[in-house]
């Protein structure tokens, strides 16, 4: 009860939201009430605009200096650093789920181990091979231009599950402790516009059809929402990181086939 009358301000919940999805240091300049953790899956694009951000950064001024190649493998590490390697952890956690696991219950129980099994490093080697493929593949230009543009997007797909599923477990078994409440109108126009100005831009400058690359990604969030309503009748924050980074890797996939067959 305490909790709940605690009263936040407007910037709260955008800065819980730093806090929650990277691991730098913006706790130590100000710490926003627990509340406004659980609505931070309404600002999870505008982190993207900072993680998105620094990896396109990274891959535009290393390859002043670096090969290609090299430029691309150190802006996914500035990412992980970035992040803490969350998402992809997430990855892990649902590929081990749902590829080892039987009924709802063993699912939820594998996800929940934090020993990594054989379908989650798989999982892992192959998703980092496509994403470093699919970036290698595009000129320098568009491969920046389309990480700002993926990164906010694919969140702002992903965090649709939230409205579309149920949370699979209690909240007290979450891994973090917290439960994402369901986005209203207002927090759902807002993430339409986190997700949809960075992509607008991409599309805009690089020419990309603005059709395949805004409505396949989100095929595959409907695909994955599929099969977690069909095993586990929920979502979990595992659920919610790999979702990012396959609807992400979709986005990549999209720009750089349509680069090519142009």
């Amino acid at each position: 009860m305490e909790e709940t009358s605690v009263k936040t301000r407007w910037f709260d919940t955008p800065w819980a939201a730093l806090i929650f999805f990277t691991r730098l240091p913006f706790w130590r300049i100000y710490q926003p009430p627990q509340a406004s953790y659980k609505a931070v899956v309404e600002f999870w694009p505008l982190t993207g605009w900072l993680t998105g951000g620094a990896m396109a950064a990274t891959l535009y001024l290393g390859n002043m200096v670096l090969p290609w190649a090299v430029a691309v493998i150190v802006a996914i590490a500035v990412r992980l650093l970035i992040t803490g390697a969350l998402h992809e952890d997430g990855l892990a956690d649902f590929m081990d789920g749902f590829g080892g696991g039987g009924d709802r219950a063993r699912i939820l129980s594998i996800m929940k181990d934090s020993h990594i099994g054989t379908y989650g490093v798989l999982g892992l080697i192959l998703y980092m091979l496509l994403l470093g493929a699919a970036l290698y593949s595009m000129p320098p230009m568009v491969a920046v231009l389309t990480v700002l543009a993926a990164d906010p997007f694919s969140k702002m797909v992903s965090s649709q599950l939230v409205n579309m599923l149920p949370y699979a477990r209690r909240e007290e078994e979450a891994k973090n402790k917290t439960v994402y409440r369901k986005p209203s109108l207002t927090a759902g126009l807002s993430l339409t516009v986190q997700g949809m100005l960075p992509m607008a831009l991409m599309i805009w400058l690089t020419g990309i059809s603005w059709y395949t690359v805004i409505f396949i990604p989100p095929l595959v969030m409907y695909f994955l929402y599929l099969l977690m309503r069909r095993k586990i009748q929920g979502y979990t924050g595992d659920c919610c990181g790999a979702t990012c980074l396959l609807v992400e890797l979709a986005v990549y996939l999209v720009a750089c086939s349509q680069f090519i067959a142009n």
